[in-house]
């Protein structure tokens, strides 16, 4: 290699072409074959995944609409502790096991197979020892609310739901580290028949705990734990006995014991990146209950934030196809198809970011129903609608991002970037909206989005000024550096 052909390796943007042709990325240039190949595999990934999260998501979803036709303070508390549940316990699960999108899908793209059940492993030991302090936390929930000067009618709804909800953060902890597995070696529709299966179980499981067991809302807290139980259950059955798994999960092992520290020093920045982005919205609907009228603020608030969430499962599919694209690609060696792959899904993801706005838009009159009955609700969730289409569209660009972040390793730079979206200007910008200009719900969400416009820039910069080989270089590094000698004696 030449002095002008290292300048070009060394200096090499987002979708840049390497200058070395290799046998397992053929041609210089991007082809619109490439590229129509590349999206045919992303939505193979990105469409069960979209159906998963929507059917993990609207189990909590359900249960909020169950307990909705109790009253607006039913609502308002169980919207209450769902928050506080997400804020101190769902969040950092997410986070903690998103290092495994690192970690399992670069080994698994690297072809050390079994070493992806060792990741799991140690991702299970980690939450499962973290759950509980936080079944502790969630025992004194309404405690806890008070303390924060909430409303003390809502907070003992919230504190009762929460006492109810105890058992589902182990099995939530489970389950976040079994989808991670499965998602990183693109075994993917058999999670979303699973989960489908859980999805319909639950409505059957909510109406007769609400409705006709004499527990009523909390009913459906404990709904939600038999529902979450249930899905990770048989999720653990299938790794075990399914042919796809026999490479990936050869039974429990010691080896999972040792690693755990090199583990935390990608996981604890992983969970930061992710906790700093969700609770900043759960933030907002906490920060509701401060306003005037704070029952109508507190319930319009959680609704927009279960549409977001609803609707952002889309682009989160986009986000775990990308991550686990990117994390393979870069774990085989091929930098190349790690950018083209990015720039496939920004496309895809802003093309969906506009059609789903839009339908947000024209449907903002009638969506309020689904949740209440009340005018008033409805009426509000109207007006709010219109801003959640405008954050809709630069979550996905983000969430791509932050996908490719995961993918790459970049858990702790992306944890700053958060930091000062959110935090230092997203945050500061809502409560200067809602409580000096006294805009309310409003002010709360525009500065979410405008935390989500800094996010998604950062970011942007963040990877169009990546050096690709030299990702592709780290992954092989990290992949080594995580098995044992052993491991490495056989190979």
């Amino acid at each position: 290699m030449d002095v002008e052909e290292q300048k070009q390796h060394l200096e090499s943007p987002l979708l840049a072409v390497s200058p070395e042709k290799k046998v397992s990325e053929p041609g210089n240039g991007i082809e619109k074959e490439e590229i129509f190949l590349e999206m045919k595999r992303q939505l193979s990934l990105a469409g069960p995944l979209v159906s998963l999260n929507l059917m993990i998501y609207s189990l909590q979803v359900i249960s909020l609409m169950f307990v909705g036709h109790h009253g607006e303070l039913a609502l308002s508390g169980a919207s209450m502790a769902t928050s506080f549940a997400a804020v101190t316990g769902f969040s950092l699960f997410i986070g903690v096991a998103s290092a495994l999108d690192t970690f399992c899908g670069q080994s698994y793209g690297a072809k050390q197979y079994h070493m992806l059940g060792i990741h799991k492993q140690r991702a299970m030991i980690v939450l499962l020892i973290a759950s509980i302090p936080l079944a502790i936390l969630w025992a004194n929930t309404g405690q806890i609310l008070i303390f924060f000067k909430q409303d003390p009618q809502i907070s003992a709804e919230a504190g009762s739901y929460a006492r109810f909800m105890i058992p589902s953060i182990f099995a939530y902890a489970l389950l976040q580290c079994h989808i991670r597995f499965l998602q990183t070696q693109n075994n993917v529709v058999p999670m979303m028949v699973i989960s489908g299966i859980t999805a319909l179980l639950h409505i059957f499981i909510c109406w007769f705990l609400v409705f006709n067991s004499g527990l009523g809302n909390k009913g459906a807290a404990l709904a939600n734990s038999i529902s979450y139980w249930i899905n990770v259950s048989m999720m653990a059955i299938y790794v075990r006995i399914s042919p796809s798994c026999k490479r990936t999960w050869t039974g429990f092992s010691k080896e999972a014991l040792h690693g755990i520290f090199a583990f935390l020093k990608l996981a604890i920045p992983s969970a930061v990146m992710i906790c700093f982005e969700m609770w900043s919205y759960e933030m907002m609907v906490l920060l509701s209950g401060l306003l005037p009228n704070p029952k109508l603020e507190t319930s319009v608030l959680s609704i927009s934030l279960n549409t977001c969430c609803l609707l952002f499962m889309i682009p989160l599919g986009l986000s775990g196809s990308i991550s686990t694209r990117v994390s393979n690609e870069l774990g085989a060696g091929r930098p190349r198809t790690a950018r083209l792959a990015i720039y496939v899904s920004l496309m895809m993801v802003a093309t969906e970011g506009l059609f789903v706005g839009a339908l947000m838009i024209f449907g903002r009159k009638a969506w309020g129903y689904l949740y209440s009955t009340e005018e008033e609700v409805v009426k509000y969730v109207g007006h709010m609608l219109v801003l959640l289409a405008t954050s809709h569209f630069f979550e996905g660009i983000q969430s791509v991002l932050s996908g490719v972040a995961r993918g790459c390793g970049w858990q702790k730079i992306g944890a700053f970037i958060n930091l000062g979206a959110y935090y230092l200007l997203g945050v500061p910008v809502a409560i200067f909206l809602a409580f000096v200009y006294h805009i309310g719900g409003k002010g709360l969400w525009t500065g979410i989005i405008v935390a989500l416009i800094v996010q998604a820039l950062l970011l942007a910069v963040l990877t169009a000024c990546t050096n690709w080989e030299k990702e592709a270089k780290k992954a092989t590094d990290r992949v080594h550096s995580t098995m044992s000698p052993a491991d490495g004696l056989s190979s």
